[in-house]
């Protein structure tokens, strides 16, 4: 094991967090994050803390070893703030798309009531329509830092698996009223259009502007959803400490994420 690896065994054995550890070493979580990922190396007075911390000795952790080989689990240990940050740039992704797909939509909305005769309908839709376009132009990309995280199978720490999980429980029922309501919203709306079109009475054709802004708001609540979800494909596939199918483990990390009217 290299110093990296040591690290992070001790700091788990002693019960630590990457926080905790970096409180008493007087440094950064960031620090800690890049010394176990060896991506950098304390100095001389930090190794003597560390080592009377965990009371082995400096020999032992600048020294490469083959100790525990067997019982060391492969992967990219990955640091709470890298887990947050993935998280907060995923669901600004998907608050993108789904704003952008449902301002597409709401853009038939003057069409249906002042209609295209009208400069001010045509203005309208076009302010709505490139709303839409500047949602996607602001969509934002992690510019590489997330890489990592398609390639590895991804290590956690215990506490903040823990915290995973409980955050799970509660954040997955409001993750699936959303994904409910939102194809609720798009049902409704076109069923009223196919039903008009079916009848021809005209009874539903007044009310068809209500019809489109329920379509527009469950196609911004459900392309929101599966963006998320096609993002998830791609990351995590493992999580909580415990080993599923990739696209199971991946869906599961991705109902931390806030619904859209959080």
């Amino acid at each position: 094991m290299n110093f990296g690896e040591k690290l992070v065994k001790l700091r788990k054995e002693k019960g630590l967090s990457q926080e905790a550890l970096a409180e008493k070493l007087n440094t950064t979580r960031q620090a800690i994050s890049k010394w176990e990922n060896g991506q950098g190396f304390p100095e001389t007075e930090k190794l003597l803390m560390i080592a009377n911390i965990f009371e082995v000795s400096i020999d032992y952790l600048l020294k490469e070893s083959a100790e525990n080989n067997d019982d060391k689990e492969d992967g990219y240990y990955v640091s709470r703030e890298m887990a947050e940050g993935f998280l907060l740039s995923s669901k600004k992704i998907a608050n993108h798309v789904g704003i952008g797909f449902g301002l597409f939509a709401l853009a038939f909305e003057p069409y249906f009531i002042l209609g295209t005769t009208s400069l001010l309908g045509v203005l309208l839709i076009i302010i709505i329509a490139t709303l839409g376009i500047i949602s996607f132009a602001t969509l934002g990309f992690d510019q590489g830092q997330y890489t990592v995280l398609k390639k590895e199978v991804l290590l956690f720490d215990s506490n903040y698996i823990k915290e995973l999980r409980t955050r799970y429980e509660g954040f997955k029922r409001k993750h699936l009223g959303t994904t409910i309501v939102g194809g609720s919203l798009l049902a409704v709306g076109f069923l009223a259009f196919a039903l008009e079109k079916k009848l021809e009475m005209g009874i539903l054709v007044p009310y068809y502007p209500i019809f489109v802004f329920l379509i527009a708001v469950g196609l911004a609540l459900s392309v929101r959803t599966i963006t998320i979800i096609v993002k998830a494909d791609y990351f995590f596939p493992k999580i909580a400490g415990l080993k599923f199918p990739r696209r199971t483990s991946l869906i599961l990390l991705f109902f931390l994420l806030e619904p859209f009217f959080s």
